[in-house]
């Protein structure tokens, strides 16, 4: 049932990823590009693991920091920014 259009976030292959202080830095060897995410990209990063529904990532971010409600927009700007990268499909 879960065809190409319905599957889980995924992160890119290959992918380099450095945490700092406040986010990581993400190396892109494939197209050589560097990409500095701040903490809240870089924990959706995190969980483009192809086990968290996309439908679910909002949830998760309102539980990791404890906001009174999902940021739905807020995480559909940051995917749709992450796929146009290249860093997640």
């Amino acid at each position: 049932m879960a065809d190409a259009a319905h599957r889980n976030p995924v992160r890119a292959p290959g992918l380099e990823i450095n945490e700092v202080a406040d986010g990581c830095i993400v190396y892109q060897p494939d197209r050589d590009r560097v990409h500095y995410l701040n903490q809240t990209a870089a924990l959706i990063l995190e969980l483009c693991n192809d086990r968290n529904a996309e439908a679910d990532l909002s949830e998760l971010l309102r539980l990791a920091y404890d906001l009174p409600t999902p940021p739905v927009e807020e995480v559909a700007e940051c995917l749709e920014l992450l796929r146009k990268e290249g860093l997640v499909s």
